[in-house]
């Protein structure tokens, strides 16, 4: 019967249709087969959905989009421009640096390719930047969105192990921020040696401006880490807050933001939220199947017999992970193989804690691997070039990015070090 499940899966993925809709075909598939009563489906979608810190999910993205539509996209831009333009190659790291500060907002690696693609990657083309650099550097800088706090694949992993969603915000911090040099460093040497152009320096009185004008959407990712990291509110209560500030923000500082506007984003966010909690119903009665037909075990004890050495199963989790994630959505295999691969991670000494931020960080990085990640496609469309012509000009941003994920995968200091300060 799994084979069924699985091939139902794997064929919908094959002629496109949604993930979500995938799943639901898949499992109705198998409990037809199988006889097991209607009743089991709702049932188990609801209890998948029905977890408190879930309710975040919904506010955090409807405040992102409050904040984008706020003309924030166009001032952190300005501000890194400020600050790293007169660098050679110094619009592709105010790109990486943009998506370092944006992810504060977005949460998401899409969002975060769309906004600041639509801007970024016209205006490095017309200052002389290859077309395939400049969606290569926007589609592998937006990975760094999920990892820097606040993260909603951070969020979905929370609910999965019932670790706190701040510690898991606050071990995202150090690899997100990482990511991101490492990405800038990687754009420098590339840039010098294509001869890239470097914009006039700043004066200190326009890096200030700059400061001045991003200081109040960069306050809502301060208010809302140390909001949850203090206790003050829960992930949930944050994620309401941030949307009256981000409401606040739009309309009486940056003055983009009006009451007209205001449904379309609403409404926009409740779509995008409304497919993603039918995505995580749908997934919890995968899951519920795959538990039935103990496939979790088997494949536990599958990878144990293989080896037990912890740095050969990090290693085949990683490859795991990678492949899966490019051509699956992030949230998507979280919630499907995440606790599948915990229980082995855990079975060998991995802190839950870092393999949360090891799966999150493999997931996002197979959104700019070829040939479908997901980032590469919403890069070339606005670049109006072929994925084929981005995948390779990305190629060195990839390297990097795994380099980094080794680092974190084998140094557990790296994700455990701030949490260690704050909550132990």
């Amino acid at each position: 019967m799994i084979f069924l499940l699985v091939s139902i899966f794997i064929i919908a993925l094959i002629i496109r249709i949604p993930i979500a809709i995938a799943l639901g075909l898949s499992c109705m598939g198998y409990i037809l087969v199988s006889d097991i009563p209607l009743l089991i489906v709702p049932l188990k979608m609801y209890s998948g959905i029905d977890v408190f810190v879930l309710l975040s999910v919904p506010g955090f993205i409807l405040a992102g989009n409050i904040m984008n539509s706020g003309g924030l996209t166009e001032k952190i831009i300005a501000f890194c421009n400020h600050l790293v333009g007169h660098v050679r190659g110094g619009l592709a790291m105010a790109n990486i640096g943009s998506s370092m500060l944006f992810a504060g907002i977005s949460g998401t690696a899409v969002a975060d390719t769309a906004s600041i693609g639509s801007i970024m990657i016209p205006a490095m083309n017309k200052e002389g930047y290859k077309t395939g650099f400049s969606c290569a550097v926007t589609a592998s800088s937006s990975t760094v969105g999920p990892i820097i706090p606040p993260s909603v694949p951070m969020i979905i992993a929370g609910t999965l192990t019932g670790l706190s969603v701040g510690k898991l915000f606050v071990a995202g911090a150090v690899p997100g921020f990482l990511l991101g040099i490492g990405l800038m460093i990687t754009a420098y040497v590339i840039s010098v040696k294509e001869k890239y152009p470097k914009l006039p320096k700043s004066s200190f009185k326009q890096i200030s401006q700059g400061f001045l004008e991003t200081f109040w959407a960069l306050l809502m990712t301060l208010i809302i880490l140390f909001g949850i990291i203090g206790g003050i509110f829960t992930p949930t209560e944050a994620s309401i807050i941030a949307v009256i500030y981000a409401i606040l923000v739009g309309m009486f500082v940056y003055k983009k933001l009006t009451w007209k506007r205001l449904p379309v984003i609403i409404i926009d966010s409740l779509k995008t939220s409304a497919s993603l909690m039918v995505l995580v119903g749908f997934a919890n009665l995968f899951g519920w199947i795959l538990i039935t037909e103990r496939i979790p075990q088997q494949i536990a004890a599958g990878l144990l017999d293989i080896t037990q050495n912890k740095i050969l199963i990090l290693l085949l989790i990683n490859l795991i992970l990678i492949v899966v994630g490019t051509f699956m959505e992030t949230v998507a295999a979280l919630l499907i193989l995440f606790p599948i691969l915990l229980k082995v991670a855990v079975g060998v000494g991995v802190d839950p804690v870092q393999f949360s931020v090891i799966a999150v960080l493999n997931l996002i990085i197979g959104l700019t691997t070829p040939p479908v990640g997901v980032c590469l496609f919403v890069a070339s469309s606005i670049g109006k070039i072929s994925i084929g012509k981005v995948s390779t000009a990305g190629m060195p941003f990839l390297l990097v990015s795994f380099l980094i994920l080794l680092l974190v995968t084998y140094i557990p200091e790296i994700s455990l070090f701030l949490p260690s300060l704050f909550y132990d």
